[in-house]
């Protein structure tokens, strides 16, 4: 009787390890500005093959997300599936980056001022 119960104490236990592994899941990360469709499919809870091809189609037309919430604005991708994916979700380091360093400075623009001076002004 007593190894009866200890093997069902042994059990229980087991049972309960294995449900809280399951629960946190494999803790695999994806990289969602990099990442192919079929990875990102594999990897994120509720987004299937069609999802995942929006979130890279969106990405190649707008360029890399910024933050996990922008992941949002992709159709079919709701708050409610970027808050359950939130721990399997990387940016990695494209969100870094401010969204002006890759823009080229604007020339400032001449005035007419400094255009008449310079057609007047005797040249050296």
């Amino acid at each position: 009787m007593k190894s009866l119960t200890a093997f069902i104490a042994s059990l229980c236990l087991s049972l309960v390890l294995a449900g809280s592994a399951f629960a946190s899941g494999s803790g695999e990360k994806v990289n969602v500005n990099t990442a192919d469709a079929a990875t990102l499919a594999r990897v994120l809870h509720n987004v299937g093959q069609a999802k995942a091809e929006a979130i890279v189609a969106h990405r190649q037309e707008n360029g890399p997300f910024r933050s996990i919430e922008q992941l949002a604005t992709v159709k079919g991708i709701g708050l409610r599936t970027v808050e359950a994916n939130r721990e399997r979700i990387d940016l990695g380091a494209t969100a870094a980056r401010p969204a002006t360093a890759a823009r080229p400075a604007a020339a400032a623009p001449r005035t007419p001022a400094a255009a008449t001076a310079s057609k007047g002004a005797p040249q050296r």
